[in-house]
């Protein structure tokens, strides 16, 4: 235990002063302006860093948009939605395909014209209706009115021609449905 003792007992008289003389460096000028540019380089670095780790923060609110938990389940959950949205859309798209198959066939031009065929009756209760599809294809349906009762009629209609004689009105009905 001496020997140790001894090289940690600092009293020794063949020992130098343990204390660092300032002196020894000089004016110590350049290496105050060293460290000096050091901190201020490394105060830019670190404002630098805290502007970029705010956009980045601002970036990961606008990705998670306000939404809490960590950003894997957040966009998680964002995943999960893109792909009902796409099941969603693929459906849509087949039902709108077959509604766009049998839109041809459908009624899409319509016209109406009502009249007076008796002069004994009131009103114009009897009419012309056509109902074709974008072809000039479908019927005229025409019902007269009497005192005695009512009447109905239907032509077929190709191509916007009739097959039969037409009235004044169903003439009327099919040029209006076809304009």
């Amino acid at each position: 235990m001496g020997g140790a003792w001894r090289l940690l007992d600092c009293r020794r008289p063949d020992w130098e002063d343990p204390r660092i003389d300032l002196r020894s460096f000089g004016d110590g000028g350049p290496i105050v302006v060293a460290l000096i540019v050091a901190i201020v380089v490394l105060a830019v670095i670190v404002l630098l860093l805290a502007r970029r780790v705010m956009g980045l923060d601002a970036r990961l609110r606008g990705l998670t948009r306000g939404e809490d938990g960590d950003l894997e389940a957040v966009l998680g959950a964002h995943i999960d939605r893109v792909y009902a949205l796409r099941k969603d859309v693929e459906r849509l798209a087949s039902r709108a395909e077959r509604l766009e198959a049998g839109a041809p066939h459908a009624f899409q031009r319509t016209a109406l014209v009502r009249f007076n065929p008796f002069e004994d009756t009131g009103g114009n209760q009897s009419f012309a209706l056509a109902l074709l599809d974008a072809d000039g294809n479908g019927w005229v349906l025409s019902s007269l009115h009497a005192r005695t009762g009512t009447r109905m009629y239907a032509k077929a209609v190709r191509g916007g021609r009739a097959d039969g004689a037409l009235s004044d009105e169903e003439t009327a009905a099919i040029r209006q449905a076809t304009a």
